[in-house]
């Protein structure tokens, strides 16, 4: 395991725990998009089905139970705890406009057809695009909380981070997984307006507002 897959981790970890901690500390899920988080449970839970048939090393497999955890309390705090603070009216992204296509995708792309590895090629396209609910809610609403979009940054440079690692791995090992690839580098192009966004306004101090939609 190289340095970048471990910072990818952390950053990943972090920006999850940035989110918790702005649900908790407000007692408000405003501005947060409760089907990207949806998806993303759905994500970490098609991908460590290995957990019951394949280990690794210990810290796999706790960083797995840990992403697991902390999806779906982050859905139980949206759903539930704090269902009245939930935007629904702005959270109105057509989930089935990405489940529709990557469950296609999964089925005709993919390493080997048996349950398992179509689960894990699921969960790596539905990750590239399940951010699309949380920025298509920013593009309505005009603007985002500075502690949102921390959220955001760190969950773009994990992806970031993970280009890193696969092109170390590439040089290292001479491991190469396109599906991974390509994924990730699709989801950190849907991440690049907003880290421009970020660097040039919120890192400055200002709040980050994008044009309203017509």
């Amino acid at each position: 395991m190289n340095v970048f897959r471990i910072l990818g981790d952390v950053s990943h970890l972090l920006a999850i725990i940035i989110l918790l901690l702005k649900i908790h500390k407000s007692k408000s899920c405003a501005g947060i998009s409760g089907k990207s988080q949806i998806l993303f449970a759905l994500v970490f839970t098609t991908r460590y089905l290995d957990l019951f048939t394949t280990f690794i090393s210990v810290y796999n497999t706790v960083m797995k139970v840990i992403f697991l955890i902390c999806a779906y309390i982050t859905v139980y705090m949206i759903y539930v705890k704090f269902r009245k603070t939930f935007d629904s009216e702005n959270d109105s992204f057509r989930l089935e406009f990405l489940l529709v296509p990557v469950t296609g995708l999964s089925f005709l792309e993919n390493h080997s057809f048996t349950p398992l590895e179509i689960l894990w090629t699921f969960s790596i396209y539905l990750e590239s695009v399940a951010i699309l609910p949380q920025l298509f809610m920013i593009s309505k609403t005009g603007e985002a909380e500075t502690i949102t979009t921390h959220y955001l940054f760190f969950l773009g440079l994990y992806r970031a981070l993970y280009i890193a690692n696969w092109i170390w791995r590439y040089y290292t090992e001479n491991f190469y997984d396109q599906i991974a690839v390509v994924s990730g580098v699709v989801q950190t192009i849907f991440y690049c307006d907003f880290f421009y966004l970020y660097i040039t306004k919120v890192l400055k101090g200002k709040k980050l507002s994008l044009p309203m939609p017509v």
